[in-house]
């Protein structure tokens, strides 16, 4: 069995057009919701950065509350890892070994915490950060970045398909 567990710079890619949108959304299609892990922070983090977004003109008031309410929709279709003390845990020993900002080290705390939940099964680690996904690599998770998903890695056999909807385009 495989989770994508999505770290807020890949989870953003659902709702705010960028490089590696559309084989995101193509592969989030071929998992099952009950196969899809966030963060609990994360739906904030790609709050924040679309309401920073907007703010600098770099995304149309209207794209955004349209994005406010896709990310409302599909946060609440992934599984969520709680914030919890064994994710805060993980985090500190991740920024005690590594040169992860502490944003990132929860993020990374909150997949490894996920991979002791389910074990025996798969978990790739999903970012834009290379930091992150070097980080992700070193723990020993699967770790791909949504701009260089391969169309193998698109093509999941993981069960029924959902559908995503697509992210909006980030021009004003």
């Amino acid at each position: 069995m495989s989770f994508f567990f999505l770290e807020a710079t890949a989870f953003a890619k659902l709702f705010v057009r960028e490089p590696g949108t559309d084989a995101l959304i193509r592969l989030m299609e071929t998992v099952e919701d009950n196969r899809k892990l966030i963060s609990a922070a994360t739906p904030l983090e790609v709050y924040a950065a679309i309401r920073r977004r907007e703010r600098a003109g770099q995304v149309a008031t209207e794209a955004a509350v349209t994005a406010f309410e896709l990310l409302r929709v599909e946060a609440a279709r992934m599984v969520q890892q709680p914030l919890n003390p064994g994710v805060i845990e993980a985090a500190r020993v991740l920024l005690d070994r590594t040169t992860l900002r502490w944003p990132e080290a929860l993020q990374l705390g909150a997949a490894l915490a996920a991979r002791d939940m389910f074990p025996g099964t798969r978990i790739t680690f999903v970012s834009a950060s290379p930091a992150l996904l070097e980080a992700a690599r070193a723990e020993g998770l699967d770790a791909v970045d949504p701009v260089r998903l391969t169309a193998h890695e698109t093509a999941l056999e993981s069960g029924a398909a959902k559908e995503v909807d697509p992210a909006i385009d980030s021009e004003a």
